[in-house]
């Protein structure tokens, strides 16, 4: 059976994470003073160890070109010096695939691999991987891709187009400071700053943004600096963590594990944020969070967010779908997931899902190309076929969709 990597992906690269041991109470705020005020008085930049870039490559095969935002940034608290990427690509279709990396001793080497069940290659559903290399004084990458050659080549940053500043920040703290054995919770978060836009929408866009990146469920609600989110949110997970180690603080006499105490103490907590599509007026991100506090393994989630770039305005499922859409989308997405669960037309959903009709996930974000519904760990299938994310066709959507979306017309979509 193919899974659905997209998230599952990321969960491997973070899991071995909590295990790690990094100094406690060695805080990154990278940049934290340079995020600009009203006013501005200071430019948002890049944290170091941090990148956003934009490429476009024709790959093997394929009769047209892909674009691809890439999203670069420490790899983990434990792992400061190493830097992981994630991106993802898409073609005239508008649908979406992902791409994770992997550590390289090289620091000019690149290495990703496809995280989409789509583009599994050989019977056991193997990922496929691109191994590039950074070109000497450009942006560009180049290497192969399934064993073929490819260059990706970096687009620069146009005067009135959208790109990002990417900021992180992290720190440690130990569950008992008094103890040289003292297990360590950690807590990271990287996000993405609007720039370039008319400065009404992009100040729009990133209050939007942040909202989302505090995981507001409702539209409007007051905002707060990057900087100030942050801070807040390493206080209560902090406090919260503190308070549960001392909880299930074991008796002294109780060597088990590592050390005194077992890896199921050293709490983490990692947020993210991705480009999953942008083009004209759309732009959609995805938020990511994985949280481990104790148990067998941690848990994590994908959030999707479409924004319209013309206003900054926030797309919710409501804003995109009319009424009447929940009755004809369980159809479609049943269609559409067959081919991920490797299900022949017709065949039972429940012979790979918990359930046997899909159920319509509110959890979607916009291309030009159609709609990807994300459903999370547990919600229609198990945690070990990951995160499932369903692309339904634009051709198959447009009944059901509200009128005035920052879509192209009809004629300017590759059908599929």
């Amino acid at each position: 059976m193919k899974r659905s990597l997209c998230a599952l992906a990321v969960l491997l690269v973070l899991a071995a994470c909590h295990t790690q041991t990094s100094q406690p109470g060695s805080t990154t705020e990278a940049g934290a003073t340079a995020d600009a005020p009203a006013g501005g008085q200071a430019a948002v930049t890049n944290s170091p160890g941090t990148a956003y870039q934009v490429y476009r490559a024709l790959l093997p095969g394929q009769a047209d070109s892909i674009t691809l935002h890439l999203v670069s940034a420490p790899r983990s608290f434990s792992d400061a010096q190493g830097t992981g990427s994630f991106g993802s690509y898409y073609g005239p279709d508008g649908h979406p695939y992902s791409l994770m990396s992997q550590p390289s001793a090289a620091p000019d080497s690149v290495i990703l691999f496809d995280a989409s069940p789509e583009k599994a290659v050989g019977p056991s559903g193997d990922n496929l991987f691109w191994r590039l290399r950074r070109q000497p004084g450009r942006a560009d990458l180049a290497g192969i891709v399934g064993g073929q050659p490819v260059r990706l080549r970096a687009v620069p940053a146009m005067a009135g187009a959208l790109t990002f500043a990417v900021r992180y920040f992290a720190d440690s703290a130990a569950a008992f400071p008094k103890e040289a054995k003292s297990p360590v919770g950690r807590i990271s978060v990287q996000a993405l700053v609007p720039l370039g836009i008319e400065e009404k929408v992009q100040t729009s866009l990133e209050a939007n943004i942040l909202r989302d990146l505090r995981g507001d469920s409702l539209n409007g609600l007051p905002t707060m600096p990057l900087a100030t989110l942050y801070k807040q949110q390493r206080q209560q997970f902090f406090q919260d963590y503190r308070q549960d180690a001392t909880d299930s603080r074991p008796a002294p006499a109780d060597t088990a594990g590592i050390g005194p105490y077992g890896i199921g103490m050293n709490y983490e907590d990692q947020t993210a944020t991705y480009v999953l599509y942008q083009q004209g007026n759309l732009l959609s991100l995805g938020f990511f969070h994985y949280n481990f506090s104790g148990g067998a393994h941690g848990n994590y989630s994908l959030t999707p967010a479409s924004y319209d770039l013309r206003t900054g305005r926030r797309l919710r499922y409501d804003d995109i779908f009319r009424p009447t859409a929940a009755q004809q989308l369980p159809a479609l997405l049943g269609q559409a997931v067959r081919p991920l669960l490797g299900l022949r037309p017709g065949e039972p959903l429940d012979k790979q899902l918990f359930v046997s009709k899909m159920p319509v996930s509110r959890q979607v974000f916009l291309t030009a190309g159609g709609a990807v519904f994300v459903y999370q760990p547990y919600e229609i299938a198990s945690y070990a076929q990951g995160e499932i994310h369903v692309f339904v066709p634009l051709a198959s959507l447009r009944p059901l969709l509200r009128d005035g979306l920052p879509l192209p017309a009809p004629s300017n979509v590759a059908a599929r």
